[in-house]
């Protein structure tokens, strides 16, 4: 089962998007992931309405600190404005997206977030799990 790991800064956005579209379009046929390289205190109001409209709830879900563990148990590391935090392992497939921070964003701002990390999700799923 291939594995994907979402890094950001915080976690509390676009990294928590991305994990809640992916666990809800490929459910137990892809295994995910999502750190921070300094994550904060909750998840991101704004992107929890977001998702919640779109009918996946990410309330359960915390920040978590980026760990070279969860970077080696993944086969694809997927960035989002992490930087030179992000340890870099050979064999690894690496993306980075560059994506608006939805960090003091209004909703209809996260909405077009959201909705661009849906599109690359189902692109990455279609790489992933060809047919």
């Amino acid at each position: 089962m291939p594995s994907v790991l979402f890094v950001c800064v915080h976690n509390a956005g676009r990294s928590q998007m991305a994990a809640g579209w992916l666990s809800h379009l490929a459910g137990d046929r892809i295994e995910v992931r999502s750190a921070g390289s300094q994550p904060a205190a909750e998840i991101n109001p704004v992107a929890v309405q977001a998702m919640r409209e779109v009918g996946i709830d990410i309330t359960g879900h915390q920040p978590k600190i980026l760990t070279v563990d969860a970077v080696e148990g993944s086969d694809v590391v997927i960035t989002m404005g992490c930087g030179d935090a992000c340890p870099i392992f050979p064999g690894k497939r690496y993306e980075d997206w560059a994506l608006a921070d939805p960090a003091g964003q209004d909703i209809e701002a996260v909405r077009i977030i959201r909705d661009e990390i849906r599109g690359r999700i189902e692109k990455l799923i279609g790489e992933l799990l060809p047919q």
